[in-house]
């Protein structure tokens, strides 16, 4: 007789793939660190293989368990999708909806949202994942991801929330000392904080009104990969960065901060919810989505930008 798959070891690595410690992955499945071990121990027997190399510091994939890890997490998604499926069938949305989404925007914008959906959803859970680095939905297992980007075409379903302004931006305090540059070529005299996750974080692109572009390679005493940690510089006086509207609304607001040289701009960006192709999407999600259409509908910062008008990808702040 053909065994069945141990669909439990399998969820368990998957777990402890992603989170890449025995502790938090029992934590997250709420079992024991022992369960959890003897669980991704036995999967180990079955295949022949070991699927961690361990130390007493750190816990890192072997070969055969990077070769494993998208297998589990798609077993995991299924599992958990039709799982969602019967249970929406028997009422209110419920079960958990893995989001990933930018730290800066996660932190001060997705986070403060998050509580009147769970308010409204109570049998619904929120797995948020914050990063910079553009992650992996399907391999990772997730549901929904926020990116703000100018988004090329892929396999991901992509519904766009809102556009996005960038714009050169220093203290009035800097632009007094240092002068107001009008011309991307003047930015060749000023001090510059990069923002490392560009795609090409070496050179700022900008465009005017006339369809005129320019590009200068930045260089200052700062590039960080997380946007919030080019603040403290920047309102220091540091130098002039390219910040998106979302993490220095208020600074302009109040005239902290000051737009520079307005009549030429980054590349236009928005704000894109992504979601992994293929199965039907349970009603915890649909319900996220739709919340998340309206949370970011009216946002002070928003721009309406042309889809036409957005260019190739430009990764999130």
């Amino acid at each position: 007789m053909t065994r069945l798959p141990d669909f439990e070891a399998w969820a368990v690595f998957a777990s402890v793939a992603e989170a890449l410690s025995f502790s938090r992955a029992a934590d997250d499945l709420g079992l024991s660190k022992a369960t959890v071990s003897k669980a991704v121990a036995r999967l180990e027997a079955r295949l022949g293989a070991r699927l961690f190399h361990r130390t007493s510091r750190r816990l890192a994939l072997t070969e055969a368990g990077r070769a494993a890890r998208e297998d589990a997490a798609a077993l995991l998604a299924a599992g958990e999708a039709a799982e969602a499926r019967a249970l929406d069938a028997n009422g209110a949305p419920r079960g958990r909806v893995r989001l990933a989404a930018p730290m800066s925007f996660g932190v001060a914008h997705v986070a403060p949202v998050l509580p009147e959906f769970l308010k409204t959803h109570p049998e619904v859970s929120v797995d948020l994942h914050l990063s910079d680095a553009q992650v992996d939905l399907v391999g990772g297992g997730f549901d929904l991801g926020l990116r703000i980007a100018a988004l090329a075409d892929s396999s991901l379903r992509v519904r766009r929330l809102c556009g996005v302004r960038r714009s050169l931006v220093a203290t009035p305090e800097y632009l007094d000392r240092y002068g107001r540059p009008e011309h991307p070529d003047d930015l060749k005299r000023h001090a510059c904080l990069g923002y490392a996750y560009l795609p090409t974080p070496d050179r700022w692109q900008f465009s005017d009104t006339s369809g005129a572009t320019a590009s200068v390679a930045p260089e200052g005493p700062l590039r960080a990969n997380n946007a919030d940690a080019l603040a403290p510089a920047l309102r220091a006086g540091l130098g002039l960065a390219v910040q998106p509207d979302f993490t220095v609304w208020d600074d302009l607001r109040s005239g902290r901060l000051e737009r520079v040289m307005p009549v030429w701009q980054p590349p236009p960006i928005a704000l894109n919810l992504v979601m992994p192709p293929g199965l039907p999407r349970p009603a915890r999600v649909s319900a996220l989505i739709a919340y998340l259409e309206r949370a970011f509908a009216a946002v002070p910062w928003a721009q309406e930008v042309e889809p036409a008008a957005i260019l190739p990808p430009t990764p999130s702040s």
